[in-house]
């Protein structure tokens, strides 16, 4: 059971959170500073370090709860699921849970905000896709362990794993220049996306 000392700890942990990803969504993360995000909050500079290494810590929080749990899906996944469709159940399979962990410490439609700001800001763009490696990662050597590989010495995990985050950073580029940004529609595109894959990469394109 969580004692006092714990829920504050994290209420602060979860407001600095808060604080920052609206400073950024509202101001840019270029023009926020740790200061105005400890003082959104009430609090110290030192305090802010104390939960996080800087601002990019903090702007991607968020996102690595989320990945974190869908790389955990994934691990779950029935052991007789070929690896693409492992990772496209998992994701759809577990887009409630990762929704409420998201939820848990901001509001969704904040947490969907930063992907705009990410798209907007060279710094978080760049971070963006160098911590997406390290998931990407993670992930061949999920399915290289499922599958019974070795992942250094065969190349499928990772080009799995590579098609995969392809369609997850096409989605992330449509859904982001579309009025209708809700939460669904990112499922939805996902869906839709992934669907294609096969058609896509072994299909004739020509209409004539």
């Amino acid at each position: 059971m969580e004692t006092l000392r714990e829920r504050k700890k994290r209420r602060t942990r979860e407001a600095l959170l808060r604080a920052a990803l609206e400073l950024f969504t509202t101001q840019g993360y270029e023009r926020t500073t740790v200061d105005e995000i400890a003082e959104a909050v009430d609090v110290s500079q030192r305090t802010f370090f104390r939960y996080f290494a800087g601002k990019e810590d903090v702007a991607f929080a968020v996102q690595d709860m989320a990945e974190s749990a869908f790389v955990a899906a994934v691990r779950a996944r029935p052991p007789h699921e070929a690896p693409m469709r492992a990772l496209r159940q998992a994701f759809l399979e577990s887009w409630e849970e990762m929704r409420e962990t998201v939820e848990s410490v901001v509001p969704v439609e904040l947490h969907l905000g930063m992907y705009r700001t990410i798209e907007a800001e060279p710094a978080l763009l760049a971070a963006r896709l160098r911590r997406l490696a390290v998931t990407e990662e993670a992930l061949a050597r999920v399915l290289a362990e499922r599958e019974g590989v070795d992942v250094d010495g065969d190349p499928r995990p990772r080009l799995a794993v590579a098609v995969f985050g392809g369609v997850m950073r096409v989605t992330e580029r449509q859904w982001s220049t579309r009025e209708d940004c809700g939460p669904e529609v990112i499922r939805t595109l996902t869906t839709s996306y992934l669907d294609q894959v096969g058609s896509a990469l072994t299909g004739n394109w020509r209409t004539t």
